[in-house]
């Protein structure tokens, strides 16, 4: 009995040890993408982020322009096929159809962005597109796919296989429910999802944010989705809202966020982020207060729900926030490309 009380005892000390061995490891690595920094930086929504740095970095690790970096990194998860919430292998709506946002932001205050664009592989390329050849700022629909065929992109059948096979699945019962993190569970995934309980997997599937600093101190921001699965024909969410999913100001800092739409376009997240900036909060404190706005003003819906903002100003610090544990954000510079850190929550466990 000794021995086992002995060996119970020093178990439970080693996985305290670890606890708050991962637990100091992580506040460092929070702590040291909050701090001033000098030189290019570029940061980005997720676990699948980490690649997308990694190619953003080919640009800004030759001294390349901040918003050249963040339209060639972002394309990455939007020819991923076992990416199931960005571009070409995104779930559809729940009439089939396979419907792309994007939107892209430089320092300036240039913009441009496509919503519910049908059959392009690349809408952030599109989009920004729409910013420099356009006196526009967003083109949807059947209009923004005759834009992308008349400057050459080609037209291309983005439902694969799988994700068909996955929205046959959800149509068996057709039940409809944003699920919290389903970046994060359904890469990679096909057909049923057991850990959401949802035929076809998740019903919130999402984004990628990302921004970048180069090494000129430019500013510039992306972001692109498929949107949420089985979501209505012609849904849109704040991806490719500018002020929603992503704003940039070469002044300040720029944000971005991730998770339900609906609820960022509602609070102007992005925008809030970087006005609170502007006031004088870190980049934490700021993503802190915009997920605290929504949970204010819709305190029940957001027990189960995830928004996660990112954020960056123009010192190169970064911070996060989150309503639900599970949300992380990658982070790379000339020190280290492959970083990826858990973002603090107002919840710490989630609820899906």
């Amino acid at each position: 009995m000794t021995n086992r009380r002995n060996f119970l005892k020093a178990s439970l000390l080693g996985a305290t040890a670890s606890a708050l061995a991962w637990g100091s490891k992580l506040a460092a690595n929070q702590a040291a993408a909050a701090q001033p920094f000098s030189g290019a930086r570029v940061v980005s929504t997720w676990d699948f982020g980490v690649a997308a740095n990694q190619v953003a970095w080919t640009v800004l690790g030759k001294g390349g322009h901040a918003l050249d970096a963040v339209e060639t990194g972002v394309q990455v998860p939007e020819s991923d096929l076992k990416n199931h919430s960005v571009g070409k292998a995104g779930y559809p709506d729940r009439d089939g159809h396979v419907t792309l946002d994007a939107s892209i932001m430089d320092a300036d205050g240039n913009c441009g962005a496509v919503a519910a664009i049908e059959h392009i592989e690349h809408p952030i390329c599109v989009a920004r597109m729409v910013m420099e050849r356009t006196p526009h700022v967003l083109l949807v629909g059947e209009g923004a796919l005759q834009f992308a065929l008349e400057q050459g992109f080609k037209k291309q059948e983005l439902l694969t296989p799988e994700s068909e096979k996955a929205w046959h699945e959800w149509l068996k019962t057709a039940r409809y429910k944003p699920s919290i993190n389903s970046e994060v569970q359904d890469y990679g995934r096909t057909g049923n999802n057991s850990k959401t309980g949802m035929p076809g997997g998740a019903g919130n599937h999402d984004t990628i944010g990302m921004l970048a600093i180069d090494a000129q101190g430019r500013l510039a921001g992306a972001c692109t989705t498929s949107g949420m699965a089985w979501k209505l024909r012609g849904r849109v969410g704040d991806s490719p809202i500018i002020g929603a999913g992503l704003y940039v100001d070469g002044e300040v800092g720029a944000a971005t966020s991730t998770g339900v739409g609906e609820e960022v376009i509602r609070n102007a997240g992005s925008f809030l982020v970087v006005e609170l900036m502007r006031q004088g909060r870190s980049p934490q404190d700021a993503c802190r207060e915009a997920v605290m706005r929504i949970i204010h003003r819709r305190p029940t819906a957001a027990k189960d729900l995830q928004v996660g903002f990112l954020a960056m100003n123009k010192h190169g610090e970064v911070g996060a926030w989150a309503i639900q544990h599970g949300f992380s954000y990658a982070v790379c510079d000339a020190k280290k490309q492959d970083g990826l850190i858990p973002s603090q929550s107002v919840y710490a466990t989630s609820n899906s």
